[in-house]
C-alpha cells in the first residue's frame, strides 16, 4: 500500500483578509513549528493575485498560532515585511527549523527585476516574533530551500533547487557552502514529477532515515507531493522514493485559484503520534493533512 496523506478538512484552515491589505488576495506556503505547546505556521501573504496576472504583488509573511493544529488565530500585521534591494518583491516560502537554542528560517528573497531574480536567504530567532536577517545564502537563482534540523556530521546541513533537481549542500558557518551534490532527479517517465522537484517542509528524521516530503511537477504543471526516505549518516544517498503520489490536488479549492491545480507545502509538525503537514492550495489558502505515524512504512523490497 502506498503512503498517503488524509485531508482532515474538506476546507482551508487560512484564507486570505479582504480587510488586512497585505494578505487580501492569498495566504500559502507555510513555515510550521511547534514550540512551548503551540502550533506555529508563519505563512506567505500577497496583497493582489500571486500568479503576477494583476501585476507586480508583494509578499510578506504572516504569524499564525493554535493549541491543537487545527484552528488558528494570526496577527493583524505582518510578521516580516519586504525590506532591502533583494526583497523588493518581498519574501517567500519560509521553512524553520531550530537547532538548540535558535530557530533559522531559509526563505527566498525575491527582487523580480530580471527572470531568475531570486536567491535564498536567511533568517534566525529565539522567539519565533523577533527575527535577523542574515542576507543572501547562495548567490545564484536557486530557493526551495531548508536546513536539517541538527548537524550532520558537525556541519550544518540544507537542501536547496538548481531547477530542476533537489540538491544538498554543507556549512560550518551557515556563510560558506561546500560539497553541492545533486541528490534526486524528476523522473521523465512519471505522470506528476517529470517537470521539477523541490522539497517541502525540512527533513524529518525517524529510526529509518531522514523523511522527506517533497513536491513534484507534471509537464502540464501540476503541483504534487511525493515523499522518500535518506541515509542517516549521509543524506545524499535516497534509501527509497514512493513512485506514486503523497496528496495530490483534488479538491476545488486547490484545483482553482491563483496558481490552479497545485498542492505545495513548506513545513509539518511532528506530534501526539501524527504526522500534520499544512500545505497551499492553488497558492490561494492553507489545508492540513495528516497521517499516523505508524502508518508510514517503507517498502524498500
Amino acid at each position: 500500500m502506498p503512503i498517503k496523506l488524509k485531508r482532515v478538512f474538506p476546507h482551508p484552515i487560512l484564507k486570505p483578509v479582504a480587510a488586512h491589505k497585505w494578505e487580501a488576495a492569498a495566504v500559502f506556503n507555510c513555515a510550521a513549528i511547534y514550540h512551548y505547546d503551540r502550533f506555529h505556521l508563519v505563512y506567505r501573504a500577497t496583497d493582489i493575485d500571486a500568479s503576477g496576472k494583476d501585476g507586480p504583488f508583494i509578499s510578506r509573511l504572516g504569524h499564525a498560532v493554535s493549541s491543537d493544529g487545527l484552528h488558528f488565530e494570526r496577527q493583524k500585521k505582518p510578521l516580516l515585511t519586504n525590506e532591502g534591494e533583494q526583497e523588493l518583491r518581498g519574501l517567500e516560502d519560509p521553512r524553520i527549523v531550530k537547532i538548540e537554542d535558535t530557530f533559522y528560517m531559509m526563505y527566498t528573497g525575491y527582487r523580480g527585476k530580471t527572470p531568475g531574480d531570486y536567491r535564498i536567504c536567511l533568517a534566525s530567532s529565539i522567539d519565533l516574533v523577533n527575527w535577523k536577517r542574515h542576507g543572501i545564502v547562495l548567490d545564484e537563482p536557486n530557493k526551495d530551500a531548508s536546513l536539517f534540523p541538527e548537524k550532520i556530521n558537525g556541519r550544518f546541513c540544507m537542501f536547496h533547487r538548481r531547477d530542476p533537481d533537489i540538491w544538498i549542500v554543507y556549512s560550518d558557518n551557515l556563510k560558506s557552502w561546500t560539497d553541492h551534490t545533486r541528490i534526486m532527479e524528476p523522473v521523465l517517465s512519471s505522470k506528476w514529477e517529470s517537470k521539477k522537484i523541490g522539497i517541502a517542509g525540512p527533513p524529518i528524521k525517524t529510526n529509518d532515515g531522514w523523511l522527506l516530503i517533497y513536491h513534484g511537477v507534471s509537464h502540464n504543471s501540476v503541483y504534487t507531493l511525493g515523499i522518500a526516505l535518506l541515509d542517516l549518516s549521509d543524506p545524499s544517498k535516497v534509501l527509497f522514493r514512493q513512485s506514486e503520489p503523497l496528496l495530490e490536488p483534488e479538491l476545488q479549492w486547490e484545483k482553482e485559484g491563483c496558481v490552479p491545480n497545485v498542492v505545495f507545502s513548506c513545513g509539518q509538525i511532528e506530534t501526539r503520534g501524527s504526522l500534520f503537514v499544512y500545505y497551499a492550495g492553488a497558492d490561494t489558502v492553507i489545508g492540513v493533512a495528516k497521517i499516523d505515524k505508524k502508518d508510514i512504512i517503507f517498502n524498500r523490497s
